[in-house]
């Protein structure tokens, strides 16, 4: 691992060193360099007990990198609580001693640099570094935060912000890609975290990865393997395309473990992210260069997303939901697509030819049947479509008879409430899709519907995909129809998203092979 791989950028990856005792920090900067890390940020405020002249020259002498010295007071977010001069004085030393950088904090910068000025090594940088744990300011105060820093003396400016919504984050990007000098800019908390993945395509100096999941020196930090390995970091550069999945909460979603690696193998330049979004207009609009080129909708923003695109496939308009953004290169245009129904559908048709031997080339094998839709929501909606479109006769089930009404009206089906499904069997052998989260994790012993009454049907499909085998498809197949997971729609609509991505056809084993970790 470690720096061999060829670079697509400049960034470094550091590794921040948390730990009571130096023994422990000495193993952890082993850690960090088995894990791919550039260099180590060793915060000397972790440290119980600190004998600067004894500790600095054991950390640096063991040290299987470069290093980084912070030592972090109380009133900047760290952990020191004791006199300034001897706190300076440690660094001082940290730097005579070897130290390939040190951070000090802007409000103590310019008369640590000039402390200093004449005896610094050669190879030696001074960070000076500027934390805000409440927001993250305009753009103008930021440039003139730089700027002040730059004076101070720094050869290298950080700022870390605070993200309140994820529109924050392009303010620091702003600022990275026009810096004229070194800088580390982060955005903290859950809502920055693009900010950590993205910043080598903007330029910026260094991102911080830690060396196990949990431990973070600061908000929203991701793991070294992450970045390497999940979001190919080193792989990001100025002309990579971002991608990401629109949500909340979006933490759980396995699309970007999917697509980076689906990307990864074709060769694709591009990167796929998690974006939290509370106001999906309003994120739309922040990044709304060609650079940010396509979007995975998923709950809550499927229905507003549909509202901020310049075009929208007429089957979504008529679902009245996009799961699926692609902006286009040309004009920066955004078109809307809904590929959740033709993932579900196309699996549902695989099932039924599966389970009956039926050639492919046929007529749709749903032609004619009886398909029950539990939900009425924007799931239950596009199922309706699509097998509307393919020629079933549709009923929709619902909690509220009063929704279920308004969208077998609107397709030209029939309504029953969920209760009534318990003795519904017009015919043998339908069809039933549930569309509701009931069954999803944690509540995974629930079901839409008693078991007793799953023998009228010869094939069952449940949307939720987290379990893989939910109650209601666990009885389905006890009762004898064939069963279809989620992960089946998943992996289905997945194919279309990446095609509309890249333009590449879908690397359909790759994806299988994924999906089947999970």
């Amino acid at each position: 691992m470690g720096s061999r791989e060829v670079r697509k950028n400049q960034t470094l990856l550091c590794a921040p060193i948390m730990a009571e005792t130096v023994d422990k920090m000495v193993i952890n900067m082993d850690t960090a360099k088995q894990s791919g890390a550039d260099l180590v940020e060793i915060r000397l405020d972790s440290l119980k007990s600190f004998n600067p002249y004894e500790d600095l020259k054991t950390l640096i002498k063991e040290c299987p990198l470069p290093t980084l010295f912070t030592y972090r007071p109380k009133w900047e977010g760290g952990q020191y609580d004791g006199d300034e001069k001897k706190r300076l004085d440690a660094l001082r030393l940290a730097m005579e001693f070897g130290a390939d950088y040190i951070d000090v904090e802007l409000q103590v910068a310019r008369e640590f640099n000039e402390s200093i000025f004449g005896k610094k090594p050669e190879k030696f940088k001074v960070i000076v570094s500027s934390h805000n744990y409440h927001d993250t300011p305009s753009v103008e105060d930021l440039g003139n935060l730089v700027a002040r820093i730059q004076e101070t003396g720094a050869d290298i400016v950080k700022i870390a912000t605070t993200a309140l919504e994820i529109s924050d984050v392009a303010r620091i990007f702003q600022i990275t890609v026009h810096s004229q000098v070194p800088i580390i800019a982060i955005v903290m908390g859950e809502r920055g975290f693009i900010s950590r993945i993205l910043c080598p395509k903007f330029g910026g100096f260094l991102s911080f990865g830690t060396i196990e999941s949990g431990v973070v020196s600061a908000p929203g930090q991701p793991t070294m393997k992450d970045l390497l390995t999940l979001y190919n970091f080193r792989e990001i550069g100025p002309d990579t395309k971002v991608f990401g999945i629109i949500g909340k909460p979006v933490g759980h979603s396995k699309s970007p473990i999917l697509y980076n690696e689906a990307f990864k193998s074709v060769g694709f330049n591009g990167v796929y992210v998690p974006f939290l979004v509370d106001d999906v207009a309003k994120f739309l609009q922040t990044y709304s260069s060609i650079d940010f080129a396509g979007f995975s909708c998923t709950i809550p923003h499927k229905e507003d997303a549909l509202k901020c695109c310049d075009e929208v496939d007429p089957v979504a308009k008529s679902i009245g939901a996009v799961n699926c953004v692609i902006r286009r290169p040309t004009d920066g245009k955004m078109f809307g697509y809904n590929t959740d129904y033709v993932g579900a559908i196309s699996a549902i048709e695989d099932g039924l030819r599966g389970s009956h031997n039926i050639s492919a080339s046929a007529d749709s094998p749903l032609a004619g049947k009886l398909f029950v839709v539990i939900g009425a929501g924007g799931a239950g909606k596009a199922l309706a479509y699509g097998a509307k479109e393919k020629g079933a006769q549709v009923v929709i089930a619902n909690r509220t008879y009063d929704r279920a009404r308004e969208l077998a009206n609107t397709i030209g089906g029939d309504a029953v409430t969920l209760a009534d499904l318990e003795n519904f069997h017009p015919v043998d052998g339908m069809i039933l899709a549930n569309t509701t989260s009931i069954g999803m994790q944690p509540k995974v012993d629930e079901t839409p519907i008693p078991k007793h009454a799953l023998r009228f049907y010869s094939l069952v499909f449940d949307a939720v995909y987290t379990p893989k085998i939910t109650r209601l498809l666990r009885e389905a197949e006890e009762s004898g129809a064939t069963i279809v997971s989620g992960s089946e729609m998943f992996i289905g609509q997945a194919y279309e998203q990446f095609e509309r991505f890249t333009g590449l056809p879908a690397p359909k084993q790759l994806f299988r092979k994924i999906m089947a970790k999970f």
